[in-house]
């Protein structure tokens, strides 16, 4: 039986039609099966350097794919490199058929760090980057999407399209996150960083507070730091910037952080099933737009900002997108005055010029210039580009 593939709703073929492209991505996000089932008909050559026998020759040689597109003669075509953090030398030979034979390539991996660390300069501005996440709402709607399912399996393909979500998501934690994201910061203390990954997970949609994660995870305060800039470098996880553009209240300036996958944090925290009467589902619901909001961004717009806004009397947003569009997020099935409390301290600051509450009504409204949204109707606007 062929196994299912939803088509995703990042556009490389326009991109790489272009110019060259990194496409970043944690382990098991699609990145393999993107270019196998929607760019099959366009590289002229794809090589994956998951392959031991080349990736040992392409070490050995770096030249190798060079001489072997010599060879064919080819120019003005489309080459793809799997797995390029693999052989970081590979991008000098890169940037010289680039610049020699026009050729575009499409660079795929689970992240820059290992090329920066290797002195790379990510070919000086001749590639874009994008990012592939995993599901979002717009590629699973149809496919009988619910919360549930995204908040326990969480939106990584294997894991949603999985008949056993909790035993793929504990071999994932155990294995990816707390061994080969440990070895991205050199550390051999396994123990050390199974603790860390734990307590950053408890922070979760929360102000970053390094030295009591430290205190919990029991590490030096730079150590934590060092592996936050590890999470979010291997895309495992986002930092929320603040809005600081307020005059009337003055903004608090801290940042807060988000794991890439509900699943995983569902996972790391060792919690059971998130159902709508536990503590946990606001928190969830929540993550959930903040996912679907930085997918939407680094898929359409990304020059796009993404920010939220915290006074120091604790008037609070989730969401500003671009410094305009502001987004509160509550869970209830009924919204009530006190849930418009954040966004009417915003709107006195005359900076917004749309004010959105995201929950779970059935119906959209309009109170004092709020629109009330279903969190359905919300993500479809989002995905058909209509939020202004």
């Amino acid at each position: 039986m062929a196994k299912l593939y939803i088509a995703r709703a990042l556009d490389l073929a326009s991109l790489i039609g272009e110019r060259s492209l990194f496409l970043f991505g944690p382990r098991q996000t699609g990145k393999s099966s993107y270019i196998r089932e929607e760019m099959k008909d366009i590289p002229a050559l794809i090589y994956s350097l998951l392959d031991r026998s080349l990736l040992l020759r392409v070490l050995s040689n770096p030249s190798l794919i060079r001489e072997e597109i010599e060879f064919r003669n080819l120019r003005d075509c489309v080459v793809c490199i799997d797995e390029i953090q693999k052989c970081p030398a590979l991008l000098d030979e890169v940037q010289l058929m680039i610049e020699e034979r026009g050729i575009r390539f499409l660079l795929t991996g689970s992240s820059a760090r290992k090329l920066k660390a290797a002195g790379t300069n990510l070919l000086g501005g001749r590639a874009r980057t994008r990012s592939l996440h995993p599901f979002t709402y717009s590629e699973v709607a149809d496919k009988g999407f619910t919360l549930d399912r995204a908040m326990d399996s969480g939106m990584l393909p294997p894991h949603y399209l999985s008949s056993s979500p909790d035993e793929d998501l504990a071999a994932y934690v155990n294995t990816y996150l707390s061994e080969e994201i440990a070895a991205e910061g050199l550390t051999r203390n396994l123990p050390a960083f199974a603790r860390f990954l734990q307590t950053a997970a408890a922070s979760n949609a929360r102000m970053i507070n390094y030295t009591n994660i430290a205190n919990d995870a029991q590490v030096a305060r730079q150590t934590v730091r060092l592996w936050f800039d590890i999470l979010k470098d291997t895309l495992l996880g986002f930092e929320l910037e603040a809005f600081t553009a307020t005059v009337k209240r003055k903004a608090i300036e801290t940042a807060k952080f988000y794991f890439f996958d509900l699943g995983v944090v569902r996972t790391l925290r060792r919690l059971p099933p998130i159902i709508p009467e536990s503590a946990d589902f606001g928190e969830f619901f929540e993550h959930f737009i903040f996912l679907e909001l930085r997918a939407w961004i680094d898929y359409r717009r990304p020059r796009s900002t993404l920010s939220y806004w915290r006074s120091q009397s604790g008037a609070e947003v989730d969401f500003i997108i671009d410094g305009l569009v502001a987004v509160e997020v509550k869970s209830a099935e009924i919204a009530q005055t006190k849930h418009l409390a954040g966004l009417r301290a915003l709107r006195e600051e005359n900076i917004c010029r749309r004010f959105i509450l995201v929950c779970r009504e059935t119906r959209p409204r309009l109170v004092d210039g709020v629109e009330i949204l279903p969190w359905r109707d919300f993500l479809e606007m989002l995905w058909q580009d209509s939020l202004g």
